[in-house]
């Protein structure tokens, strides 16, 4: 009987959900703004990627041409620094003798990275804000600003859904690291940095993380093997000076390639997937660009350790990932794909690589369309 019902009504619901999967292109194309013929949300940033908006520095046809620059966002005063990092080999993970080691941290494997700029601090609110809280759009209409081709293409990108409280939990906001969002959100923004700029932002690998962390240094810290000297360079649990909370950016000292805040402050999310034996994966013979693509939504990569953690989660090669602990408090059914309301310790820094990936490369780091089509599906059609 289970069958034969199977047999008429399969059908019928694969029609339906045709009708649906249409009905919501449809809407998805409505909502796009600015008359673009295309919905930047559910395309990937290389097919749509605008003209770079005129940045000094910011060219470079190969790595003997990258240079820090000052990046700019369109119709604000908003600037924030990217390093050049160069592209080069590194043992990632820790060696077996050193101290506070976890499992998950060996074997050691060396990896090979290209080139790519990295964020000098972790992003901010003020930053973030723009494009969560729709301050860009407003502040554009409110001056009567011209809407250049760079806004037309950013307002179309899907911005998330109102926070349920002040998600700064009234520990700073001007220049102190946006937190509690999640790898979905962190990777919209990227991609509406993309659209405001010009150039291709993502969340950095998590190879990609540690090797600009540990700047050409093979001990525990990139200043060296003695957390005494943390101090100097991070904002953590025992820190002489630290507040009940997050820190400004760039207040302590920089690692050897100009990166601030890279130990402590608050851990940095990555684009991959945490597995613990991954090293072991890939430890026969030299790796080049590793990358955990991720299967589920936990546990995701957290690197570098925060300021509410000991200075051994501080450590170059320390990992930590995401689990639902970190939306505990979200009080939507279903759960918000923006928020995590609970990770209080938890931001993020952007990467820009020299190479600008291919369409297929692009789709495993940036949102997945449908991740948000059922989402507001999910929701009764709302934002």
């Amino acid at each position: 009987m289970t069958r034969t019902l199977t047999k008429l009504f399969l059908p019928m619901f694969v029609s339906a959900a045709m009708l649906l999967g249409a009905w919501i292109s449809s809407v998805a194309a409505a909502e796009t703004e600015g008359g673009l013929g295309f919905d930047p949300t559910a395309e990937v940033a290389v097919k749509w990627l605008p003209e770079p908006y005129p940045v000094v520095g910011a060219k470079a046809d190969d790595e003997a041409g990258m240079r820090k620059y000052a990046e700019k966002i369109v119709g604000s005063d908003l600037t924030f620094d990217m390093v050049p990092i160069p592209g080069g080999k590194f043992k990632m993970g820790s060696p077996e003798d050193e101290e506070d080691r976890n499992d998950d941290e060996g074997p050691q494997v060396e990896v090979q990275v290209e080139p790519f700029w990295m964020m000098s601090t972790e992003v901010t609110w003020d930053l973030y804000d723009f494009w969560s809280q729709k301050i860009d759009i407003e502040r554009r209409g409110h001056l009567n600003l011209e809407t250049t081709k760079w806004d037309k293409i950013g307002d179309a990108v899907a911005r998330p859904t109102a926070p349920y409280s002040d998600m700064t939990f009234d520990m700073g906001h001007d220049g102190y690291p946006a937190i509690c969002m999640t790898p979905y959100a962190a990777k919209m923004f990227c991609k509406w940095l993309t659209a405001k700029t010009g150039r291709y932002y993502r969340l950095p690998t998590e190879a990609e993380w540690e090797y600009a962390c540990r700047a050409g240094t093979e001990t525990a810290y990139s200043f060296g093997d003695d957390p005494e000297k943390l101090d100097e360079y991070a904002w953590y649990f025992d820190s002489a000076d630290s507040p009940d909370g997050y820190s400004k950016v760039g207040l302590k000292k920089a690692n050897p390639w100009g990166l601030h805040d890279m130990h402590g402050n608050v851990a940095e999310l990555c684009l991959d997937q945490l597995i613990p034996d991954f090293y072991q994966q890939l430890k026969d013979g030299k790796v080049s660009t590793p990358f955990a693509v991720p299967t589920a939504e936990h546990p995701m990569v957290a690197r570098g350790g925060s300021w509410d953690d000991d200075a051994k989660m501080l450590r170059s090669a320390a990992r930590r990932g995401s689990s639902p602990d970190w939306k505990m408090q979200d009080p939507q059914i279903p759960q918000s794909i923006w928020y995590f309301t609970d990770a209080l310790t938890v931001g993020f820094r952007v990467v820009r690589p020299l190479r600008v990936p291919t369409a297929d490369e692009a789709k495993l780091y940036e949102p997945d369309p449908k991740v948000i089509a059922e989402y507001k599906e999910a929701q009764g059609g709302k934002e």
